[in-house]
């Protein structure tokens, strides 16, 4: 029998900012892409605020009608990666099965581990008040014989603590939660499941697997496993967990947005990030895209489909980003965020000799014209004119990046 781990950090933006700033402590702290008015969305909360009301993408304006004398931080990723690495450094003493899932969570097969530690639930605790006493955070850890009853394991109790979800007690623990409380159930697939009547992952385990795969298809079929305890894939090892997947950034804007040309200025301005992150990680070619959209309402949708031409060149990624979003999704129904991220990765000499490179090798080349430019003077040392609809989006850095296979 396998004995999997999911490790969730808690409050993870948060709690590495407080970390850093002892006198934030016993306060509300929120992290925030940008907190130059009351209008900054808040990306992540510590504990405090998230008890007291605080959710994510509420402006700092309504957070502070909850905490008058709430603490805004502005986002910074490279001091969460640090910590990221920190507590993967402690993972990889236990077990060279790592998978991450976003900065903050993985995965750990400690299977092999049993024989000389001891039990799942003694390596998860253990593990827990090492992170906690070494670095100055705190996981919530899940064990389970599979990956998704882990990860279901890691949220049931939070924060600082461990849940056993075993053959024995997982009807019991688990059949009673809301369906989209099972990994993969998103929004979309919560609103179909109900449809068939279908309401707890218990109700998803008892329905019949052929109603679910004339629904769904095959991700029904792979749903259907996951409610009964049946995921078998196996835990990544962190080395194969490094290869990068996707690269992609996105924004929540400072306002909600109804016209095509505030969203055309949003999808240049991320897609230009996109590349260039591209090529900071040796990607030449991707030739799938993939775009996120927050509603007015914060509903997020997605959708993919392939570049119009395989490359890196940020027009040709925000050209085919705008096209895909004109053809999914209404703009007069107002946008408050936007995503975008490429994956499919290939070098050139892969593509073949019959495709139309030249406005690719046209767009790479001012790619590299401008960020040479930037990296002499500054990133606001030139932008696309489009940028310049709205002086504070030309000031901003994009946050939510987004790397293998983190949300974006």
């Amino acid at each position: 029998m396998r004995v999997i781990l999911h490790s969730d950090l808690n409050n993870f933006y948060a709690s590495c900012e407080c970390l850093l700033h002892p006198e934030y402590n016993g306060k509300a702290v929120v992290v925030c892409g940008k907190i130059e008015d009351r209008h900054g969305v808040v990306l992540a909360k510590n504990l405090i605020a998230k008890n007291g009301g605080v959710k994510t993408g509420m402006t700092i304006f309504e957070c502070k009608k909850i905490f008058p004398d709430l603490i805004a931080v502005e986002a910074h990723h490279d001091l969460y990666y640090e910590y990221s690495k920190k507590v993967k450094e402690i993972y990889k003493e236990y077990t060279d099965r790592i998978e991450g899932f976003g900065i903050d969570e993985a995965w750990l097969d400690v299977t092999e581990s049993t024989k000389r530690l001891g039990s799942g639930k003694k390596i998860a605790n253990e593990i827990r008040e090492r992170v906690k006493e070494e670095i100055g955070l705190t996981v919530s850890v899940g064990v389970s014989f599979n990956k998704v009853f882990a990860k279901l394991g890691s949220d049931l109790k939070k924060p600082d603590a461990v849940t056993v979800i075993d053959e024995n007690n997982y009807k019991e623990k688990i059949w009673g939660l809301p369906v989209e409380d099972l990994l993969f159930v998103g929004r979309a697939t919560k609103e179909k499941l109900n449809d068939l009547g279908v309401f707890t992952i218990g109700g998803l385990a008892r329905l019949d697997k052929k109603i679910l795969l004339n629904k769904f298809g095959k991700i029904g079929e792979k749903l259907h496993e996951y409610a009964n305890g049946l995921d078998s894939e196996p835990v990544k090892k962190y080395d194969e967990d490094d290869e990068i997947k996707s690269v992609g950034n996105s924004i929540t804007f400072y306002k909600d947005v109804f016209t095509l040309k505030d969203v055309e200025m949003l999808f240049y301005f991320l897609s230009e990030s996109v590349s260039e992150r591209m090529k900071k990680y040796g990607i030449e070619i991707a030739k799938t895209i993939h775009v996120l959209i927050m509603a007015k309402d914060l509903r997020h949708l997605s959708f993919q489909g392939p570049l119009i031409t395989p490359t890196s060149a940020s027009n040709i990624i925000a050209e085919t980003a705008i096209k895909l979003f004109k053809d999914k999704y209404d703009v007069t129904n107002g946008v408050r965020g936007v995503g975008v991220s490429v994956s499919n990765f290939y070098d050139s000499e892969q593509l073949s000799m019959g495709e139309t490179q030249s406005k690719k090798d046209k767009g790479v080349t001012l790619d590299k014209t401008i960020e040479n430019l930037r990296s002499r003077f500054g990133r606001t040392a030139i932008s696309r004119a489009i940028v310049f609809r709205d002086k504070r989006l030309n000031e901003t850095t994009p946050s939510g990046v987004s790397i293998n296979n983190k949300k974006l």
